[in-house]
């Protein structure tokens, strides 16, 4: 497709319709591109976009809370409430939840020592 003008004096409309022309082609280049890959038995990554990490919006259990309500995972920043707190004067471990023992996994594996060669 030969072009005369250029695209700052396009109108709307034509800008519109080379765009769709453009997608069209880009499309069928990369249906083609995937099509030799798989020929050649490589992987296709189909989506790229989207990928997230496995942990991304999961929730965390509550690490930290103060005696007004608000909590804290451990994760990322700390937040405000802590931060002054800290600055006051507090632990980071006045803080701390404590965990039930059910909740726990399993006891502590005790270590067996090694005796030394003599």
């Amino acid at each position: 497709m030969p072009r005369t003008m250029g695209l700052g004096s396009m109108s709307v409309e034509a800008l519109l319709k080379l765009r769709d022309e453009v997608g069209k082609v880009l499309s069928h280049k990369a249906a083609q591109l995937e099509e030799e890959l798989s020929m050649l038995g490589g992987e296709v990554a189909t989506e790229r976009r989207g990928c997230r990490s496995a942990m991304k919006g999961r929730k965390v259990a509550v690490k930290y809370r103060d005696k007004e309500g608000n909590t804290w995972a451990g994760r990322g920043a700390q937040p405000v409430w802590l931060r002054e707190k800290l600055k006051a004067g507090a632990k980071l471990e006045d803080f701390a939840v404590q965990r039930a023992a059910a909740s726990r996994k399993g006891s502590p594996r005790k270590t067996k020592k090694r005796r030394r060669k003599k």
